[in-house]
């Protein structure tokens, strides 16, 4: 199949790996216009983490509940360039730097702004997804098992946050909009 044929090109991208019967169905959404709406019906509000300071703390209080732990953040922040530079909807680093003798790491996490006009259970998912790096680099069996501890409905809330997304990238409109972002 050429990449011109690939029916996952475009705003289906986002459901690579997922069984043909979902992606259909979220085609179909798309194409009669249902998705947004129900979208919005199943997660009608969109959640009151507005900047920085209360999304640390939003996140460090996951982080004392699953992860006590696991190493300590240095900043939590919403980042507006993340979705288009690094096609990305949130990053954990880890900043090694020596000083003196010793060698010191600070991890950082960072949402894409794109949730900051999400449903709660979007956010959650996101930092849940991020929080699980601190303990499982990759995206393997391990990972997804943590994700879901912390999260049980990680996998339907995963995918549906990938369905709003082929929802913005088909050109939808925002459809949770609080007005306060700054």
């Amino acid at each position: 199949m050429s990449r011109s044929d690939d029916p996952l090109i475009g705003p289906l991208r986002y459901l690579r790996g997922y069984p043909a019967p979902l992606v259909a169905e979220v085609r179909t959404l798309l194409a009669d216009g249902s998705l947004a709406q129900r979208l919005l019906k199943k997660y009608p509000a969109p959640h009151a983490v507005r900047n920085d300071t209360a999304l640390y703390d939003y996140v460090g209080e996951l982080k004392a509940r699953h992860l006590r732990n696991a190493a300590p953040l240095a900043k939590v922040a919403w980042d507006g360039k993340l979705a288009s530079i690094h096609n990305a909807l949130g990053t954990h680093t880890r900043v090694a730097r020596v000083q003196g003798g010793k060698i010191t790491t600070r991890r950082e996490i960072r949402i894409a702004n794109l949730f900051r006009d999400a449903p709660p259970e979007f956010l959650r998912m996101i930092v849940v997804h991020e929080l699980a790096h601190l303990k499982e680099p990759e995206h393997d069996k391990a990972f997804y098992q943590l994700c879901c501890r912390i999260e049980p409905d990680y996998h339907q809330l995963e995918f549906d946050v990938r369905a709003w997304l082929c929802c913005i990238d088909a050109g939808g409109a925002a459809l949770w909009q609080t007005g306060t972002a700054p």
